[in-house]
């Protein structure tokens, strides 16, 4: 299959602008037009194997088709669960005093590091897998539940031959070993922190793309994260950080100061911080669920209001959110953050194109990676109405996944 035509599409949102009764013509996996079907071009790059009228094989009466969604910031390397830990926080219980009695991420590593490889492939496998069939196509995925430098590089490239599987998501691979310190380590912080930087070579020669720090209190100084972020940046990963999850440690300061391609989790933040991630053009990555559960949420609208650009997450990982569906996201950010329906779409699909420092994707526009995904609705409103909308068709790099 060398083109494909999509042709008798209702409503397109490309990113860029929304067309009525619109097209995409695919050449291979890139987006060789689009735009109106009236104004098809009269020869096209190729012979047209696959002609699929949208509205029509769908009955739909004028479907939606979007950009695949980008989910920003993911933990989804881990074995086991932490339910029992999320009903006693939902009772009262605070973070540290379930770290204090054994839980908290401390637990993960245990269970992790316990499970057999083929097993904790599997279940990895099962959440991208999600992630691909609920219409995201790009999922940023962070290791930092072996906290070993074999157990982390193995999670690395774990996470490179997966994505090379039929139905797999595409993965952005971040390198998160300044997670937390291992219960080996305890006492030796600094000499953890030394070991994490001089881990970031290996993890940039097994595929990493970024290096992540959880710089926050209970976790690293911004010292710490500096001399981390700096390894892994001196090796050519995108420095990226944790900032204001639990408190304000001077993160955001730090991400500008070395030009992180992302803060994530901002719960919070002062006027100060804003300021600084617009004077220095720091992105945000925002994660609704999170925001929620920790009851601190991030002043998305002000961050708007002054430029800062703007990426969502769920933040799937053990110990707080389950969720695999950025259609679910986008509504959580309508309801909590008070964003529009375009700027949180924006957010989950150019916004997440822009901190993973991935420009191929995020847009339907010609020379951009044609995945692309037909939603069950006929107007981008209803993101913010399902809760959860759910995708007909989904085509990553122009091949359709069944």
């Amino acid at each position: 299959m060398t083109v494909r035509l999509l042709t008798n599409i209702g409503r397109l949102w490309t990113g860029n602008e929304v067309l009525s009764n619109a097209a995409i013509l695919v050449h291979n996996d890139r987006i060789a037009w689009v735009g109106r079907a009236p104004d098809l071009p009269q020869t096209v790059p190729g012979v047209v194997d696959d002609i699929v009228d949208v509205d029509h094989v769908e009955n739909l009466g004028g479907a939606l088709v979007t950009p695949g969604l980008i989910d920003a910031h993911t933990h989804p390397v881990y074995a086991g669960n932490r339910y029992a830990e999320l009903a006693i926080r939902t009772g009262g219980s605070t973070s540290a005093s379930i770290t204090a009695a054994g839980g908290g991420v401390g637990s993960t590593v245990t269970v992790t590091r316990g499970t057999d490889p083929w097993t904790l492939c599997n279940g990895v496998r099962e959440r991208l897998r999600d992630w691909l069939l609920s219409g995201t196509t790009t999922v940023e995925a962070k290791t930092g539940y072996h906290l070993t430098r074999d157990g982390e590089l193995a999670d690395v490239r774990l996470l490179r031959e997966l994505e090379k599987e039929p139905m797999m998501p595409r993965v952005h691979v971040t390198f998160l070993a300044a997670h937390v310190v291992p219960p080996e380590y305890f006492g030796r912080q600094r000499e953890y922190v030394e070991a994490v930087g001089s881990w970031c070579a290996d993890a940039a020669a097994a595929g990493a793309d970024s290096v992540d720090v959880y710089c926050d209190e209970g976790h690293f100084t911004t010292e710490e994260s500096r001399w981390v972020l700096a390894s892994g940046r001196n090796v050519g990963l995108l420095p990226r950080i944790h900032a204001g999850q639990y408190s304000r440690r001077g993160a955001v300061q730090l991400a500008a100061e070395l030009g992180c391609a992302s803060a994530d989790g901002l719960h919070h933040m002062s006027d100060e911080d804003i300021a600084i991630m617009s004077r220095y053009g720091v992105p945000a990555v925002v994660c609704p669920a999170t925001a929620l559960q920790r009851g601190h949420l991030p002043p998305v609208r002000q961050m708007i209001k002054h430029g800062v650009q703007i990426a969502l997450g769920s933040d799937h990982n053990p110990g707080y959110c389950g969720i695999t569906s950025m259609a679910l996201v986008i509504a959580m950010a309508v309801s909590a953050f008070g964003m529009s329906v375009n700027d949180a779409l924006r957010a989950a699909t150019l916004g997440g194109a822009t901190v993973l420092g991935a420009p191929d994707r995020g847009v339907l526009a010609p020379g951009r990676l044609a995945d692309i995904v037909q939603w069950d609705a006929d107007h981008e409103g209803a993101f913010a109405w399902s809760f959860g909308l759910q995708p007909r068709r989904v085509w990553r790099g122009g091949v359709p996944v069944q």
